[in-house]
């Protein structure tokens, strides 16, 4: 026999390792970079207990007791309106999240289009390169207009 007969076999050892390894790994990053943002849902809750606990240590002269009381009141509804939405559709917020991206993607790629075609407008007019007018070059698409989907105005 051979010693790698010799000694039990400990299948969990190999998944063991792996845990271990993973949980430093997370430990270090966490204390390089502090802790990672939870899901949308989470980061939703924490907003509105930071809002919450600003408009309620506010203490103005101007409102009287009455009127901060008027306030914690609209807080404690405004917070139990929230939790439920939170509880039942977490993934809800993650997927309005990830739709935010996206728009915001897609907004950024059509202001880059905008700002190329601008900057290859005025390099031609500041003498860079050959200037001719759009009238003049029938192959300018400058010349052509609206087509379509293709131009995006953002202004």
């Amino acid at each position: 026999m051979s010693e790698a007969t010799d000694r039990p076999v400990d299948g969990d050892a190999w998944a063991d390792a792996c845990a271990e390894d993973l949980a430093a790994e997370k430990a270090r990053r966490r204390a390089e970079y502090g802790p990672q943002p939870g899901s949308a849902a989470e980061e939703l809750r924490k907003l509105v207990d930071a809002v919450a606990d600003k408009v309620s240590s506010l203490q103005t002269p101007l409102l009287g007791v009455a009127a901060q009381g008027a306030v914690q009141q609209a807080i404690r509804q405004a917070k139990s309106a929230v939790e439920p939405v939170i509880e039942r559709n977490p993934q809800l917020f993650d997927h309005l999240a990830a739709a935010g991206n996206e728009l915001l993607a897609a907004y950024r790629s059509a202001v880059e289009g905008q700002e190329s075609r601008w900057t290859r407008t005025t390099e031609g007019a500041s003498g860079t390169g050959p200037s001719k007018k759009a009238a003049d070059d029938p192959s300018d698409p400058r010349d052509e207009g609206p087509s379509g989907t293709e131009r995006i105005d953002l202004d």
